[in-house]
């Protein structure tokens, strides 16, 4: 899939939820991110005729949350969805390490070659940042008012991005290199 299309496929919806939270508030902005979240899934089969886990289990959430908040009219479901998902998201990491399993090489295998070693290495990252961003959002989420959360949680968008730019290091030096062909 072509990056930039990758790009707005993953952060479309993000985009959706904040503008129409500044222009219609929470409710809407929740209506909308899960409307969005579904077409994002829809585009990305119709472009890939695949659906990677993150992206199918994220929208899992965004459904169910999305769902109680708007049904009971308390935005504290949209908010907890972050935290819950992040927080799955780093146990099962860090859980499967526990169990001997490097679930990243799963879900990352098949576009990165990488020694045991650094797939261990960027387990424990990934799984520590998920859990540092649940425990963040908690604070946040519950000591501010709801259009600085939104703020926030459209800032972790880059803060993501930067943190896993800064995982390349890391990864360079564990990528394992496809054995050049000789020459004819």
């Amino acid at each position: 899939m072509n990056p930039v299309v990758k790009i707005l496929i993953e952060a479309g919806p993000l985009v959706a939820f904040f503008l129409t939270n500044w222009l219609a508030g929470i409710f809407w902005g929740t209506g909308i991110f899960m409307i969005a979240t579904a077409v994002a899934l829809i585009l990305s089969w119709l472009l890939t005729r695949k659906l990677a886990v993150m992206p199918l289990i994220s929208a899992g959430f965004v459904a169910v949350f999305g769902i109680l908040t708007l049904w009971l009219h308390d935005e504290t479901f949209i908010k907890v969805k972050v935290t819950l998902i992040n927080a799955l998201f780093g146990v099962v990491l860090l859980g499967g390490l526990f169990f001997g399993q490097t679930f990243l090489k799963f879900v990352m295998g098949e576009a990165l070659k990488m020694t045991d070693e650094g797939w261990r290495a960027l387990t424990i990252r990934w799984g520590i940042f998920f859990l540092c961003v649940a425990v963040v959002n908690e604070v946040v989420w519950r000591s501010v008012s709801t259009d600085t959360w939104v703020n926030f949680k459209v800032a972790l968008l880059p803060i993501t991005l930067v943190f896993a730019l800064s995982q390349a290091p890391m990864m360079t030096k564990h990528m394992i290199q496809d054995d050049p062909k000789p020459p004819h």
